[in-house]
C-alpha cells in the first residue's frame, strides 16, 4: 500500500515534519507534490459542485482538492487495492506503523477509512469492528471534517476522480459526506481512536494553509459570524437536531468526537 504525502515545494518545514513522523512510526512514504493555488488560478474558473455550493471555495481550497486528485489518481492506477493519503501536518500515534504497513485488517466492502479525528463532534454506528492494537473500526454516519489522514480503495479513487473531473468543491464535504457515500453505493469507516491528527491541535506549530482563506470567503460571503440567526430560525435548528438525535439513536447511532490515540509510546 503506498503511503502519499501531499506537501508544497514551498513547505520545506512541513516536509522535514512528516520526515521526522514517519520516521518515529518506522515506515516510508511517497511525495506528491501539492498543487499551488499561486499557480494555477484557472482552477478557481471551474464551477462548483450544486451539493456543496453553499458559498464560493477559496484559491487554497480548490488547490486542496486538486492536490488530493494527484493522490487518488496514483491510487486508481496503482496495484494495490488500497492507499493511504496524508497532508504534510499529520502527527501520528505511536502504534500507526503496524496498521499503515498492513491491509488485512481493513474490511472488505471499505471504500474509506478515515484514520484522523479533527476532534468535533460526529456520528458513527453502534456495531464496533475490532481491528487489534486498541483500535475499531465503526461506520461513519455524519460528515467529519478534515482530509489529514484517511485509506482509499483502488474503485473509490477512480469514482471520486469521476466525481470532481470538471467540478471544484471542499474535499472534506465530499469523501466523507454520508449523503455522497449512500447515493454511490459506497461505505465510509471511521477508525477509533484515531490514528493521526494536525499538528495544530497537538503542538500549535504548524497552522492550517487552508483555513485563513475559507475563513475570508466565508466572511464574503455573509455565513461568518456577527450575524444573529433569528429566533424562528434557531428554533427550528434545535427542533432537527432534537429528531436527529432520537433518529441517530433508533438506528443504533451515537454522537462522538474521536480521541487520537496516544502519540507517545509510554503514554
Amino acid at each position: 500500500m503506498k503511503r502519499l504525502v501531499i506537501n508544497l515545494d514551498r513547505s520545506p518545514d512541513r516536509l522535514a515534519h512528516t520526515t521526522a513522523e514517519f520516521a518515529r512510526i518506522g515506515l516510508g512514504f511517497e511525495r506528491v507534490a501539492a498543487i499551488d493555488a499561486r499557480d494555477h488560478p484557472e482552477l478557481m474558473l471551474q464551477r462548483q459542485h450544486p451539493l456543496y455550493a453553499v458559498r464560493r471555495l477559496s484559491g487554497s481550497e480548490i488547490a486542496c482538492l486538486h492536490s488530493h486528485r494527484a493522490c487518488w489518481t496514483i491510487i486508481a492506477q496503482d496495484d494495490a487495492p488500497y492507499g493511504a493519503v496524508f497532508e504534510d501536518d499529520m502527527v501520528f500515534s505511536a502504534k500507526a506503523g503496524a496498521l499503515l504497513a498492513d491491509t488485512s485488517w481493513i474490511p472488505a466492502d471499505a471504500d474509506v477509512v478515515k484514520l484522523e479525528t479533527f476532534f468535533h463532534t460526529t456520528v458513527i454506528q453502534r456495531e464496533r469492528f475490532s481491528v487489534g492494537g486498541g483500535f475499531s473500526l465503526f461506520r461513519l454516519r455524519k460528515n467529519h471534517i478534515g482530509t489529514g489522514g484517511y485509506l482509499l480503495s483502488r474503485q473509490m479513487a477512480r469514482a471520486l476522480l469521476e466525481a470532481t473531473a470538471d467540478v471544484n468543491v471542499a474535499v472534506d464535504s465530499l469523501i466523507f459526506d454520508p449523503a455522497f457515500a449512500t447515493s454511490s453505493g459506497k461505505t465510509i469507516y471511521q477508525l477509533v481512536p484515531a490514528l493521526c491528527a494536525q499538528e495544530q491541535f497537538v503542538g500549535n506549530r504548524l497552522p492550517s494553509l487552508v483555513e485563513p482563506g475559507r475563513e475570508a470567503e466565508w466572511v464574503a460571503s455573509g455565513l461568518a459570524g456577527g450575524h444573529r440567526m433569528p429566533a424562528l430560525a434557531r428554533i427550528r435548528r434545535e427542533t432537527r437536531r432534537a429528531a436527529r438525535q432520537i433518529t441517530d439513536l433508533c438506528r443504533l447511532r451515537r454522537q462522538i468526537v474521536v480521541p487520537l490515540a496516544p502519540v507517545e509510546a509510554n503514554d
